[in-house]
């Protein structure tokens, strides 16, 4: 019954275990500004070596604080679709519905088979939030979901790993296949790309940056068929957690460099 659940992943896979980890120990902090219950309940079932993420800073600050703004904008999403459909892209261990469940959307874990096999391990999830194990870059999967009122498409930690022209795949899958959407997508800044070793747990993994983008405009073709919102980032989140961040967080340089949240549409949501 207390057996651990070996993990065996390696690249872009593997980096979702860092991310988790970072979610999971912060929460035991007694300043913490969100609390990811579901993360501390289940980080001691994982057999694997979490060493490394302990000791990144940086990769954990960037986690937590693009955390803090998503929860932020995926919750006033809600409020204003009560009856939703959520696809959280490249899930991961991702535990963000049980942090903003209103108990009436239905909610879309979808990621690669063997992350999705460790994650039904751990969550068992099934009815309105379930799981989707397929690549987010064939478009079998979007044959799986079953649509209740607006969309919400959350791509999270995702877009860095991927070329641009990838991330044009993934963006056509959601534009042919749904109406009435919104997609919220992390981006960092292309100028990450040539200094991505400063995220050492992350460069362990053997994942790379391939891609970036610090506006809609900046996407060009890609967002072809669709429309902005507006052009966010984690600059608040990283505030909420070091409270030394409001400063820099006014500076033109701030704005340039960090992770951004872009937001647009297809349709009027």
């Amino acid at each position: 019954m207390n057996k651990k659940i070996k993990v065996d992943l390696s690249d872009t896979a593997e980096t979702m275990l860092q991310s988790f980890y970072a979610r999971a120990q912060y929460s035991l902090s007694p300043k913490h500004k969100f609390y990811d219950a579901k993360a501390v309940e289940i980080v001691d079932k994982i057999d694997y070596s979490f060493s490394k993420a302990e000791k990144d800073r940086t990769m954990s600050g960037g986690v937590l604080a693009r955390t803090i703004v998503f929860d932020e904008l995926v919750g006033d999403f809600i409020a204003q679709n009560p009856d939703c459909t959520v696809v959280n892209i490249a899930c991961g261990l991702d535990t963000r519905v049980y942090r903003v469940d209103n108990g009436k959307l239905r909610w879309y874990n979808l990621d690669l088979p063997e992350v999705i096999e460790l994650r039904d391990q751990l969550f068992g999830e099934t009815g309105r939030i379930s799981t989707i194990g397929i690549s987010a870059l064939d478009s079998s999967w979007a044959n799986k979901v079953e649509v209740q009122g607006a969309v919400l498409f959350i791509i999270e930690g995702l877009t860095m790993y991927l070329t641009a022209e990838e991330v044009a795949t993934l963006l056509g899958i959601i534009r042919d296949n749904f109406d009435r959407t919104i997609v919220m997508m992390e981006c960092i800044s292309p100028v990450w790309i040539a200094k991505q070793g400063v995220e050492k747990s992350i460069a362990t993994t053997g994942a790379k940056f391939r891609w970036g983008a610090n506006s809609f405009d900046e996407l060009g073709s890609i967002g072809n068929g669709f429309h902005k919102v507006k052009d966010d980032n984690i600059l608040r989140g990283m505030a909420a957690i070091q409270p030394i961040y409001h400063i820099f967080s006014k500076l033109p340089l701030a704005k340039k460099i960090t992770q951004k949240i872009l937001i647009f549409e297809r349709g009027k949501v």
